[in-house]
Order: structure tokens, then sequence, then C-alpha cells
């Protein structure tokens, strides 16, 4: 995994790009090392959330300059990159049962800026700076950036974003709402936050809640209250609702069953809008 940096460090898994000489530009080997590196965090009972970030000063520029060649001369974006998850650049993302935040340190542009607004959330650094630069390169949004984008900002300033493909800086990004939190160390600062979430939450119910929070966005009201009824059924058989009681009644930090662990149940699998 050259292109990619894995480390795992209980409760957080760093995934790092690694190709500072090309501002963290992607290539086919860099998106398979990357999903590898995804897959394996979401088996890892050592792993409660996925921090990702990029070497160097840019989080990721894109797609590499050879990759944006060949799409213009073969006139088709049909590629290993292109076809992922539910369709779109990184949307598996969306899928993982454990929180995947996004450390943005630099700038994050096209296929970084796909792979930042697929994370769950965003933290960024003082240098975090936004551009889709899709329509000055003669694209449309791709990748779903056109859902995700309007979701975090709001449809008038989503359009501004993907009509003009303007650069814009850490704090009109933490203004508008495309990140969570501006913070002097984003790797810290979401490194910190696993481990909160680790001292405090059941992994299982973060499961539910992010592909419920996820999913239901697709969904009507009615089928979306019908799946909240489900999950909540489902979590009386298991240990964590006990677990959570009792550990405040006796005053103490609550150990949950971390997800890949034996003692671990599934997420439940939810009512997806049919297709």
């Amino acid at each position: 995994m050259s292109e990619i940096l894995y480390e795992v460090s209980d409760p957080v898994a760093l995934i790092t790009l690694n190709r500072p000489e090309r501002m963290n530009a992607m290539t086919d080997s860099l998106f398979r090392d990357f999903r590898a590196a995804i897959d394996s965090a979401a088996v890892d009972p050592a792993v409660v959330g996925i921090v990702v970030t990029g070497t160097g000063r840019a989080f990721s520029a894109g797609l590499d300059t050879d990759g944006l060649v060949a799409i213009a001369e073969s006139g088709t974006a049909d590629s290993g990159a292109s076809r992922q998850g539910r369709g779109g650049l990184f949307s598996y993302l969306t899928e993982v049962p454990k929180p995947v935040i996004a450390a943005v340190n630099g700038a994050a542009a096209g296929g970084g800026y796909v792979l930042a607004t697929m994370c769950d959330i965003r933290i960024g650094g003082p240098a975090a700076r936004f551009t889709t630069v899709f329509s000055k390169r003669g694209l449309v949004a791709e990748h779903g950036v056109s859902w995700t984008t309007p979701r975090l900002v709001g449809i008038g300033r989503a359009l501004d974003l993907l009509w003009t493909s303007r650069m814009i800086d850490a704090e009109e990004a933490y203004r508008i709402g495309l990140l969570e939190f501006l913070v002097d160390d984003p790797v810290e600062e979401a490194k910190r936050y696993v481990q909160e979430l680790a001292n405090t939450v059941s992994p299982t119910t973060m499961a539910d809640t992010k592909r419920m929070v996820w999913d239901h966005a697709g969904l009507d009201i009615d089928t979306s209250l019908d799946d909240a009824v489900d999950v909540v059924g489902a979590q009386f058989g298991r240990p964590d609702i006990a677990e959570g009681v009792n550990s405040f009644l006796e005053k103490r930090l609550p150990v949950f069953p971390r997800l890949g662990s034996a003692d671990a149940h599934p997420p439940h699998p939810g009512r997806r809008k049919p297709a």
C-alpha cells in the first residue's frame, strides 16, 4: 500500500493518502488500496472509528492527471475508480458500519471533495480548502455530490459551489456547514473524537444510527418511522441496553462489545427504499 498509509491504534484506524508530491491525487491503485484499508478497518474489533486524511499540504487534489487525460480521450468515465459501492466514487463509505471521519488537512478538490462529503463527519484545519472542480472540466456534479452537497449546505449554496467550482477556505466551509468542526489539528481532533465515542457509546448503536441517517434521507417519513420501530425492537435482544443502564447506575464508563467481536450483535439491516 505505497500510496496509502494504514495504521490502527485502538480505537482508531488512520488511513492517509500518501502521494504528497502529487497532492495525493488519486490513481486506480490508490482506489484499490484505500478500499482494502476500509474493508480491513470495518471488520477489526480494535477499530471503533476510521479517520481519513492526506500527507503533506493537500487532502486530495482529486483524480490524477493521467486519469483525466484518459477520460477525455476515451469519452467515458467507465473505470475501476468510478464503479464502487452504490455507483459513485467512495459511495461505499456510507455503508461502512463505523464512523468515517475526514480530517481535512488541506485542499480537497474533485475526487477529494467527493471523498470528504461521503465521510460521515468533516473536521478541518486552517489550511482546509474545497472546490468541486467538475464544471470547470466540462463535467456535471459527479459521484453523488449533487446529493451530498445540498444536504450539507442547502440547495442555493450547493448550486453555487457546483456551478462556479470556486475554491472556498476553511472559515467559509465551516460557516456554511461543509465542515462540522474547525480546529488547529484535524487529525488529532478526529482521533480524540473517536476515543470519546469508544469510551461512551455502543458501537452497534452507532452502526444502526449511521445506517438509519443515510438511508432515511431517501425514504418517506412513514417508512423511516417503521424502520425506527424495527430497530428499537431489535435492540432489546442485545446486551448494550443493560450495560448502558448499569454503567449509569454504577457511575462508571460503559463497556460495550465492539463490532466484529464474538459478543457483538450485527447491526439491523433496515428497510431500504425499493428499487
